[in-house]
Parts: C-alpha cells; structure tokens; sequence
C-alpha cells in the first residue's frame, strides 16, 4: 500500500484518509525496512474503530502532503529574542522541529509551558537535540 502512495519512499511520511469510516489526518507512518511501513494506532482512534485482534479494517490513504505543524507564538516570541536561537531551531529538520513543538504544546499547566519553554529556548543555544535536552531535564532532576 505505501508503494502506492508514495513510490520508492523508504522514510516516513505523513498520510490522511478512512479507517473504515473514520476521518484521519497527519498520521505518521514508520518505515520497518524493505519498503514496508506501518501506522501507530493510538487508543483512542482504536476505540473509535471497535476492533478486535485479527479484524478486517477499511483502509482509504494517501500521502498528507498538506500536514504541518505550527510554530506556537510564544515559543517564537522567546527564540526571537535572540536570532541566532531562532536560527538554530529553523536550521533543524522540521520532523526534529516538530519534537519540540509537540512536547510544549502537550503541557497540561501554564508552569509546565514555561519550563519547557525555558528547556527548549536553553537547548537552542547549546545546539541540543531534542533528546540530549530531555536526557539533560532528567540528570538534573536525579
């Protein structure tokens, strides 16, 4: 099926369509080698979809090649303020951008956003990835 969506690809790439009759969007699909992919479900399009083990699914897919996620306004407030971080974070790949986006946007209080923002806006300036910064949050806290 990926060969179909998007021919010789062998890294991940984002697609839209149906699960049976379930709309979805900016799935990532992950490469397992030899040209085969999968799709991380997440439970709660699997209790959407009412799936058993072993099932048959309706698959409807092709490539997402309108995905993206934004950069949130306060985290390009804060790497503004020195160019040089905002040009470190646009110079990453936007999939490794993503990480960082992703991490700051699932914070669930505005004091978990700022330290995050503060984590990400330091690990710019020390040209970090995403996961040398978060190995570093965690050594601090041991």
């Amino acid at each position: 099926l990926a060969h179909q969506i998007k021919e010789d690809c062998k890294k991940s790439f984002r697609v839209k369509g149906k699960l049976d009759n379930i709309e979805i969007g900016g799935v990532a699909t992950v490469p397992m080698g030899e040209g085969d992919f999968i799709i991380a479900l997440k439970a709660s399009l699997r209790k959407q979809l009412k799936k058993e083990a072993g099932a048959i699914l309706s698959i409807k897919l092709e490539e997402d090649k309108d995905f993206k996620i934004e950069m949130c306004e306060d985290l390009e407030l804060c790497l503004s303020d020195e160019p040089e971080l905002l040009e470190s974070f646009l110079r990453i790949p936007k999939s490794h951008q993503n990480w960082f986006i992703n991490w700051l946007n699932t914070a669930k209080t505005e004091s978990t956003r700022t330290t995050r923002l503060v984590h990400i806006v330091s690990a710019m300036g020390k040209g970090q990835t995403f996961g040398e910064m978060i190995r570093e949050g965690k050594s601090v806290k041991s």
